[in-house]
């Protein structure tokens, strides 16, 4: 009897305790919007990074670096109309 006694209160202790233990809140979530600006952000970084290694490029000719400008400028321009449309 004096066992079961202990066993139940060991029992009842355990899952309360377990019950008590509360999961962190899951953070909020970004809107629709704080997304499609922090990935502009994101793109505007990485299209001044790239245009500033294109430019910087010790071996690159004047031609070789605009035609790279240019492609680089098209698929800037493609990736923020995406986005735009993402909106």
């Amino acid at each position: 009897m004096k066992k079961l006694f202990i066993s139940a209160v060991l029992l009842v202790g355990l899952s309360v305790s377990a019950y008590a233990q509360k999961h962190p809140q899951a953070p909020p979530h970004p809107s629709k919007a704080q997304l499609v600006n922090s990935k502009a952000n994101e793109l505007d970084k990485r299209y001044k990074a790239e245009k500033k290694l294109i430019l910087n490029h010790p071996l690159a000719t004047k031609k070789m670096k605009q035609d790279q400008l240019k492609a680089l400028n098209v698929r800037y321009q493609n990736e923020k109309k995406l986005l735009r449309a993402a909106k």
